[in-house]
């Protein structure tokens, strides 16, 4: 696919020539017309300093102005990106997107059969319109959250949507690759998941450079919408190369006697922000989430993670781990919100640090706003240095220093691939691992 950058940064010009090469219908114009609107104020006001004052620091080298929207020809060709999942199984439908752009796309036909929807959310949005206004409308990352979510609505240029009917199941999983392929690339693609009343699926993702040297920016959404009873596992492994600035508002909707488990991996980017949300927002509600990170080099990755408990009888459930290695950083804000309604609520979240070398920094803060009389909710945060005679005690068996770092890495990270029961996320993690440490191919 050949691809070339129609201008660089998100001025008024800019968006002006963005919208020209749109193929899209006008009341999704419409709405990119009000949220840019948006994004211009919110620029001129600074961030939550609750949510972004330990990246300040950081953010003074983003310089938004050197990324663009790319626009592709007609000419397609292959993009060779080394991957942590494509290869190592087969899906039932995949969708994978280069600099914003759809490059390729299967879905099996019996599925389609079926009423499921799967594919390029930028061409889906002409066809389904009866289907995505409503939730494009009325979506769960607000423009008027913050600058980044307007930004998003604003600029968003295709993603990836999932839509299963009520009491439709799809028993092997879905692939979905985010890409960045050329230098001052800008991402901004969607990931919207729609299962109605009683629909289960399972949905992979992850993201991948082309090279290691090429810098890029990714400002991205995730929306997961479950209906009454519905089940959805969904995994988003975030491996950027170092020099790719990765921002993602992302939440889930969970409603009654619905069941959300969500994975969450952390690798690369030179700088990650997640603004994560998980609502429940129905009798039963169900959601467990977890958290892998492993952070090495100047990497930052920060989490702002949210559960809130807005219907009684729900259950949250979050375990975050990471690992940090040389001068690394790693953020984590986790917050239990229980609403006066949310009674038999019972939450849960606990965020473990690993610290490798004496220079990496890790910054936990848990946080509870309890509303509700009856309830069960409890936080931890816990750091520590690996024990070097551990180590030694290792090396005395055999093992090479990289070996017994491994082991006890992976011993650390064994708590959270139990709560994952797919077996591919399982045995990619722990390559993804083996590949941080140095000693994997």
């Amino acid at each position: 696919m050949s691809i070339t950058q129609i201008t660089t940064g998100f001025t008024q010009e800019s968006f002006d020539i963005f919208l020209e090469t749109r193929n899209e219908p006008e009341w999704v114009t419409t709405l990119r017309r009000e949220a840019f609107e948006t994004f211009s104020k919110l620029q001129q006001e600074p961030l939550d300093p609750e949510e972004w004052k330990r990246l300040s620091a950081k953010m003074r080298l983003f310089k938004p102005d050197k990324f663009g929207i790319q626009t592709k020809s007609e000419t397609a060709t292959s993009q060779p990106f080394e991957t942590l999942m494509q290869d190592r199984a087969k899906f039932a439908g995949h969708v994978t997107h280069v600099d914003g752009h759809v490059e390729s796309q299967s879905f099996h036909e019996s599925l389609a059969a079926k009423g499921i929807l799967f594919g390029d959310l930028a061409d889906l949005v002409n066809d389904h319109r009866e289907l995505l206004e409503p939730h494009l409308q009325k979506r769960l990352n607000q423009p008027q959250t913050d600058r980044f979510a307007a930004w998003h609505a604003a600029f968003w240029t295709g993603g990836t949507l999932l839509y299963v009917p009520r009491n439709v199941e799809i028993a092997e999983p879905l692939y979905s690759l985010i890409a960045l392929a050329n230098s001052g690339a800008a991402d901004l693609s969607s990931t919207l998941v729609i299962l109605e009343e009683g629909a289960t699926a399972i949905l992979l993702e992850e993201t991948a450079s082309l090279t290691n040297n090429l810098p890029g920016l990714h400002v991205g959404a995730v929306e997961l919408l479950l209906g009454d009873e519905a089940s959805l596992q969904y995994v988003q492994l975030q491996n950027w190369n170092e020099k790719t600035w990765h921002f993602s508002h992302q939440n889930g909707s969970v409603a009654s006697n619905a069941r959300l488990r969500w994975t969450v991996g952390g690798l690369g980017s030179q700088l990650a922000h997640i603004h994560q949300n998980v609502s429940l927002d129905g009798r039963g509600a169900e959601a467990q989430v977890n958290g892998i990170t492993f952070a090495t080099n100047r990497q930052t990755i920060s989490y702002y993670t949210k559960q809130s408990h807005n219907a009684p009888n729900t259950n949250s459930d979050l375990l975050y781990k990471e690992v940090l290695r040389d001068q690394s950083r790693v953020i984590w804000r986790g917050m239990i919100r229980v609403e006066p309604e949310a009674q038999q609520t019972d939450g849960y979240q606990r965020s473990d640090a690993l610290m490798l070398s004496p220079d990496c920094r890790n910054d936990a803060v848990p946080g509870l706003e309890i509303e509700a009389d009856d309830v069960r909710c409890t936080h931890a945060a816990t750091a520590g240095q690996v024990d070097e005679e551990q180590v030694f005690y290792l090396m005395c068996r055999g093992l090479t220093r990289y070996e017994a770092m491994h082991m006890i890495v992976e011993g650390f990270f064994h708590l959270v691939y139990d709560r994952i029961p797919i077996e591919l996320v399982r045995e990619t993690l722990s390559h993804a691992v083996e590949k941080k440490l140095g000693i994997g191919d």
